[in-house]
């Protein structure tokens, strides 16, 4: 099989670069054997978009399943795949397994000589209505690992706990794909460009911090209606998110109901609002909804498997770790919405927003405002460090003797090997809506202090503060004498550059 050229990304499929790439790779491989992808990603990620963008620039069938019967859902798929050949009339497949050998047969090298794209989309619903699905791919898949075959198959769904058990431990097609892809929301600068609010950091900070990075957002829900600027986000806030009337206003509820493996809505409705609340630890989140920590342990595997809750590990503490919200709209529900539902219901959105500025700094803008700053290190903050980057993350440090904790908010760890120890390359704060000043500078030498004191190495640790709010002066004649590297929003969107003091 030659290498075909790739085709280019269209214009109107947004970012997205390393996916396309990823893909067109993969339809193009010039191997003479069947492969099998699998694309997953929440709901409005733009999934859809992309593969069918793909089929148009590839060639190939493309299906979309419904909810429905298994019968209803073979007849679907086979009108489908009828229209495709261009048969006069309708295929009738008498099941699922006749159907998929019909299918790999249209990419047999006496029918074609160049890859045949086949994409099935909300591939879940099928495997809901015919469970033996997977291992009817699967069996197609291994004989023509064998046999000379054309097929390129992507399966693509939303719900991500099906689509993760597609290639889980004992499962049929485990081992059989050459492709897993997520497709994830737009990191926090392509979400400011996308919403053409870029110039303006103060603004896509906080639009950020509600919508997150979802695409489907801003055209398919709301028509483009985008904030003037920061004088009009509380309005645009009040019409949209808050509005009865708006897609937005029920969509966190959606998102939950929509995963196949909750149930029990109110049960993972109470985790998420516990980790709202600011309870983000296992035995937090268990006594904020009166449970016991082992009885919790079901909801919080599946919020993790369906990528809505995330846990991440104390890079301080071993065996420590905290919970967090992934989806901002989620949050912004939980810790603003839910409390006032009713009210908002009766169309008091703006006494509702007006009451709750407190609660939407303290814990959904302050906490995302957090992963900001380890997503910025993570990503275009890189050359600010002159070492390897290490684990990034977030972690307590205890100090024993003035009975307290340190929160670092941001911190880079590289963990020791052999006769290494580990070492700390940085530790920083984010504060949403406060100046910072020296004394939290002053925290953070501690900090450090109290880590080289348990045998980190800290030679070369370097210090930082994250301020959506400012930096006294007294701070910045620190940080011009090298003591501290200040980012702010126009640093984190990369209207400025910080001075790169760090070692």
């Amino acid at each position: 099989m030659n290498r075909r050229a790739r085709p280019n990304k269209p214009s109107r499929v947004y970012d997205r670069g390393s996916e396309w790439d990823a893909l067109t790779s993969f339809v193009n491989r010039p191997r003479p054997h069947a492969m099998l992808g699998i694309v997953s990603g929440r709901r409005r990620m733009g999934k859809t978009y992309l593969l069918r963008a793909l089929v148009e620039q590839c060639g190939g069938f493309y299906f979309g399943a419904t909810a429905g019967t298994e019968a209803e859902s073979l007849r679907q798929f086979s009108a489908a795949l009828a229209d495709h050949a261009g048969s006069p009339v309708p295929f009738s497949f008498a099941a699922w397994d006749d159907a998929i050998s019909y299918l790999f047969d249209l990419a047999g090298p006496g029918r074609r000589d160049s890859p045949f794209l086949v994409v099935i989309d909300e591939f879940p619903y099928l495997v809901k209505a015919a469970p033996e699905l997977p291992s009817l791919i699967q069996r197609a898949i291994d004989r023509f690992q064998v046999e000379e075959s054309r097929m390129r198959l992507l399966l693509c769904g939303s719900a991500m706990s099906v689509m993760g058990g597609l290639l889980a431990s004992t499962a049929p097609l485990r081992g059989r794909a050459q492709l897993e892809m997520v497709v994830r929301p737009f990191g926090y600068r392509a979400a400011a460009d996308f919403w053409s609010v870029a110039d303006d950091p103060a603004l896509a900070a906080r639009l950020h911090a509600i919508v997150g990075g979802t695409p489907a957002y801003r055209r398919q829900f709301l028509a483009d209606d985008v904030p003037a600027g920061v004088s009009d986000f509380d309005d645009w806030v009040c019409r949209t998110v808050l509005a009865p009337f708006s897609p937005l206003f029920r969509e966190a509820r959606y998102l939950l109901a929509e995963e196949a493996d909750i149930r029990d809505t109110a049960l993972y409705h109470s985790v998420l609002a516990a980790v709202a609340q600011g309870n983000t630890t296992r035995g937090g989140i268990a006594g904020y909804i009166g449970r016991k920590s082992v009885d919790i342990s079901h909801p919080l595997n599946v919020l993790e498997d369906s990528h809505l809750l995330v846990r991440e590990a104390d890079v301080f503490r071993a065996g420590k770790s905290q919970y967090r919200i992934t989806e901002p709209l989620i949050n912004f529900y939980e810790a603003v919405m839910r409390p006032a539902w009713a009210r908002l219901e009766s169309g008091q959105a703006a006494e509702v927003w007006a009451q709750s500025a407190e609660r939407f700094a303290a814990q959904v803008a302050g906490p995302h405002f957090e992963a900001m700053c380890r997503e910025y290190v993570l990503g275009p903050g890189r050359s600010l460090l002159d070492t390897s980057l290490g684990e990034i993350g977030s972690g307590v440090v205890t100090a024993s003797r003035e009975r307290r904790q340190i929160q670092i908010d941001v911190a880079v760890v590289e963990q020791g090997s052999g006769g290494n120890r580990s070492a700390v390359t940085l530790l920083g704060e984010a504060k949403w809506g406060t100046l910072m000043g020296v004394s939290h500078l002053e925290r953070l030498e501690r900090a450090r202090e109290l880590l080289a004191g348990r045998g980190m190495d800290t030679t070369r640790c370097g210090l930082a503060c994250f301020s959506a709010a400012g930096f006294s002066d007294a701070l910045q004649d620190e940080a011009e004498r090298g003591g501290v590297l200040l980012i702010g929003l126009d640093e984190l969107y990369g209207r400025a550059m910080p001075a790169a003091v760090l070692p």
